[in-house]
């Protein structure tokens, strides 16, 4: 079997750097339509779609898949924070850009790329549930549970993963590899 790489060259401060394959565009339609579909079968009783709000930038490829995928209606909006500076945690989160739709009584669901430190996610169930919506749950893509201290764990994940820095399928590294299919992996300093 031929092991499938990535060597970063966009003129950034990772240049030269090898990724690994760690979930093939394959893998990753796969488990995004059996998400849509516990999703749909969770929802498809509700007097009112759900509205799902993407994370930005991070989180669009995936909402877009997983909107196609489903069977039932829903709403979006987008909403967009900021809590990375090149590839780590600024241990902080602020709001660049919030959603536009009126949640009061209605379903959430976040669609998030990747949940690590815990510390957005945290931010984002709090920011919603003071506009008191009927219900907030959380799908995520990626999940990297064994560092992550969350106050109520994700309803839906896609895959759980190490603790590795991640590329592709939305996740970029300064703003670059958004556009991959697959997602590729580094190893990272160990936090402290």
């Amino acid at each position: 079997m031929i092991k499938k790489t990535l060597t970063l060259d966009y003129g950034g401060s990772f240049d030269g750097q090898v990724l690994d394959l760690l979930i093939s565009e394959e893998e990753i339609q796969e488990r995004v339509k059996q998400i849509a579909r516990q999703i749909s079968k969770d929802y498809r009783d509700k007097e009112k779609p759900p509205i799902m709000i993407g994370v930005l930038n991070g989180s669009f490829y995936f909402m877009a898949d997983l909107l196609r995928a489903m069977t039932i209606e829903a709403e979006m909006d987008f909403i967009k924070i900021s809590s990375y500076q090149k590839a780590g945690s600024t241990g902080t989160v602020r709001l660049i850009k919030d959603i536009s739709a009126d949640i009061h009584n209605r379903d959430i669901i976040l669609v998030e790329d990747i949940i690590d430190t815990g510390l957005s996610i945290n931010y984002l169930r709090r920011h919603f549930e003071n506009s008191h919506p009927a219900s907030v749950r959380v799908v995520v893509l990626l999940y990297k549970k064994e560092i992550t201290d969350v106050d109520v764990e994700p309803e839906y994940v896609g895959f759980e993963i190490p603790d590795k820095f991640v590329v592709g399928y939305g996740l970029d590294i300064e703003q670059q590899y958004r556009r991959l299919r697959d997602i590729f992996a580094m190893d990272m300093p160990k936090r402290q």
